[in-house]
């Protein structure tokens, strides 16, 4: 089932949404396949969202022995007035607290 990753920026955590559920976190390791997905379309409030359809992959306030396993790469940026993200699909994301988004790497395939 497809879920939808984003930042809630009010309460400073993350939302995973599909239409069965919402869980909120404050960080989420996305262990898997994933895909960006733009509204820009919408008229009164343009969005990005990270998009999975593995909900086993999704790994909410993961510990740290788990993130010691992979390698920050990049980050993941959204340009919220151009309605873009700068990259648009891969593998392993980690949603940090602090409200940023990192690219991993596992660190047995570097």
């Amino acid at each position: 089932m497809k879920c939808k990753i984003h930042r809630c920026n009010c309460r400073k955590t993350w939302s995973i949404q599909n239409r069965k559920m919402k869980i909120i976190a404050k960080s989420i390791l996305l262990n898997g396949e994933w895909v960006t997905e733009v509204k820009p379309d919408r008229r009164l409030n343009p969005k990005g969202f990270v998009i999975t359809n593995s909900t086993q992959d999704i790994i909410t306030d993961p510990p740290a022995e788990l993130l010691r396993q992979f390698k920050t790469a990049t980050k993941l940026l959204y340009n919220k007035n151009r309605v873009e993200f700068n990259i648009n699909s891969g593998k392993f994301l980690w949603f940090a607290e602090n409200g940023s988004c990192y690219l991993l790497n596992r660190l047995d395939e570097v």
